[in-house]
């Protein structure tokens, strides 16, 4: 009985020093580290580089692109816009660059303004490049 409890009081002295070995030998640093470069590498194929960019995003101030006049569309359905709102939107979508694009999609979902349906895939066109 004696030789089994100093078998595990040794067993658990050896864990104990081989974790401040480890934590010594790593640092102390909990911080998270991005993986990838800055946001405008996403290529939408990572989902978790993504969010992180969708995040800080969220923390900074939000980019217009030339199109304050659709923030009179906060809050409306995608499925809700006529002919001339639909084209309203075509008329910045199609002037942006293709690396604008992902850009201006996040801008207009952190002004809360949905895309119209009918130009969701010309913009993800747009994207893919």
């Amino acid at each position: 009985m004696n030789l089994l409890l100093i078998t595990l009081g040794s067993l658990a002295l050896l864990a104990l020093v081989a974790a401040l070995v480890s934590k010594l030998t790593k640092g102390s640093n909990d911080a998270v580290q991005p993986t990838h470069g800055d946001c405008s590498t996403c290529s939408g194929e990572d989902d978790r580089c993504e969010q992180v960019c969708y995040m800080e995003a969220a923390t900074r101030d939000i980019e217009y692109y030339d199109d304050e006049e659709l923030d009179q569309y906060k809050g409306r359905p995608s499925d809700s816009y006529n002919d001339d709102e639909v084209q309203h939107f075509a008329d910045v979508l199609f002037s942006l660059r293709p690396e604008d694009a992902r850009g201006w999609a996040r801008s207009l979902s952190l002004r809360e303004i949905n895309l119209p349906d009918a130009l969701k895939d010309d913009l993800f066109a747009l994207i893919e490049g």
